[in-house]
């Protein structure tokens, strides 16, 4: 699938609308949206065009912007949550740039602060994220195949399978796999 493939997609459209819903409530243009979020002007006029689906860096830098994770502002658009989600219906997004596959497990739901991701890196991915979405946001990261290198701040940690990182956000962190084979993971965030 071509980067522009992946914009046909129901979920990369209803992504768009929502972007461009969010900046039109606070009244920014798309300048004031580059300067406050630190993301080019013509990819956020892209990203709201649904010319392109923007990666899980620029979602980030977007959620921090507006003060949601990643995984409500993707909830926002895939649909009302129900109890119980069945794995056929657990919606899936990717950065096909990053290398980086997310399945909403468990979304998030009015009323609960924690969600369920099932996260996969291929190898040689390499994601940074500038900021958390939400400062002092709970994550806890369990590698259940591969190796993973999560970076927190300046400390590195190095994750084989079965084991469990532990961590509060407050700033930079980063998600890299060296192989050979994909890390897969469970990602369980807490909203503080």
């Amino acid at each position: 699938m071509t980067q522009d493939d992946a914009c046909t997609d129901p979920v990369d459209a209803r992504l768009a609308a929502r972007l461009a819903e969010l900046r039109a409530e606070r009244g920014w243009s798309l300048g004031e949206l580059a300067e406050r979020s630190g993301v080019s002007r013509s990819t956020l006029s892209r990203a709201e065009r649904a010319e392109t689906s923007p990666t899980a860096a620029v979602l980030n830098r977007l959620c921090a912007v507006y003060g949601r994770t990643m995984s409500r502002l993707l909830g926002e658009v895939e649909g009302e949550p129900a109890p119980l989600v069945r794995a056929a219906e657990q919606s899936v997004w990717e950065d096909h740039t990053g290398g980086f596959t997310r399945r909403s497990v468990s979304p998030p739901h009015a009323g609960l602060r924690g969600e369920l991701l099932e996260g996969r890196l291929a190898a040689g991915a390499d994601i940074a994220y500038d900021r958390p979405p939400v400062p002092g946001l709970e994550q806890h990261v369990w590698l259940l195949e591969g190796t993973l290198e999560i970076t927190v701040g300046d400390v590195r940690h190095a994750l084989a399978a079965g084991d469990c990182l532990r961590m509060r956000v407050w700033g930079p962190t980063r998600f890299r796999c060296s192989g050979p084979g994909t890390a897969r993971y469970v990602l369980a965030v807490v909203l503080p």
